[in-house]
């Protein structure tokens, strides 16, 4: 069978987002970021403004150690313990004390905040090149 992915329009109940890892990916080893990338999520019904939570297999962490409070951005992925990830929206605290494995990029960002409650994501990790890339053909699109 043809295994090649392709992309959903949005509105098929879900969407694949992009991420670049960081800053804490090295806390969850390879099997936690395999967990992350090679799952789908659904957008949980305790979702709102600050984050949305995504139910689906744990993200397993390596290192339980605490971390101080850092500044977070929209975007962040962060894991508490539960080991479901946290995306951060735009009415999101100004710190957080969890692991974040990584952020969406900046030209998905729109295509999460359109996901509701029971809608489905699959994360993709990609490199800052392909985040700039995929900025650059947003704000194109955008201007045309």
């Amino acid at each position: 069978g043809d295994t090649r992915h392709v992309d959903p329009p949005m509105g098929s109940g879900g969407a694949r987002i992009r991420m670049i890892l960081g800053p804490h990916d090295s806390r969850f080893g390879s099997e936690g970021l395999t967990t992350l990338a090679g799952s789908r999520y659904v957008v949980s019904v305790d979702s709102n403004r600050m984050g949305y939570r995504l139910s689906g297999p744990a993200v397993e962490q390596g290192t339980r150690t605490e971390l101080l409070s850092a500044p977070v951005e929209m975007g962040a992925i962060q894991v508490p313990p539960s080991g479901e990830p946290i995306i951060l929206m735009a009415d999101h605290q100004t710190t957080g004390g969890y692991p974040r494995v990584g952020t969406v990029i900046t030209a998905d960002l729109p295509v999460v905040a359109q996901l509701a409650p029971s809608d489905w994501i699959e994360l993709a990790v990609c490199d800052h090149e392909e985040a700039l890339k995929a900025m650059v053909a947003r704000e194109r699109s955008l201007l045309s």
